[in-house]
């Protein structure tokens, strides 16, 4: 059985669809984080049968959970102190997001002005439908 250590101080993203975690890592920035980042994938798990773990040393400020909410709002996230599950978040579809995904639209706004943030706001949350907050593009 492979065991990575407990945190002290940090941030376990537990419940991941396997093979996500990678995505999750890139989105976040986690490799830009001058801390100590784990991910585990195709743990065995009794609900999913397969699922990635991240762990992450450092505060919650460390991730932006609308981020992690778009991606996949069904991960559980495990605020760890002193070594101890001291908080569980549930995560949501965020209502609003900004610079994560990019309007298509080839006559949007920000096609010409390059400077401006791309936000996308959630328009039918049992779809998962974002769409531009400029154009109403559809975000597919």
């Amino acid at each position: 059985m492979l065991n990575i250590s407990g945190l002290e101080e940090g941030i376990v993203l537990d419940h991941i669809p396997a093979g996500k975690s990678m995505e999750i890592y890139k989105h976040l920035g986690l490799g830009h984080l001058d801390c100590q980042v784990a991910i585990i994938k195709n743990a065995r798990s009794e609900k999913m049968g397969r699922k990635d773990i991240i762990k992450i040393e450092g505060g919650l400020d460390t991730v932006d959970l609308n981020v992690l909410g778009f991606i996949e709002h069904k991960i559980t996230v495990n605020i760890i102190r002193n070594g101890e599950i001291v908080e569980k978040k549930t995560l949501r579809l965020p209502k609003k997001i900004t610079n994560v995904i990019r309007c298509k639209n080839p006559r949007c706004i920000t096609s010409i002005e390059q400077e401006l943030p791309h936000i996308f706001n959630l328009t039918d949350e049992e779809h998962k439908i974002y769409r531009c907050m400029y154009c109403e593009e559809k975000y597919k």
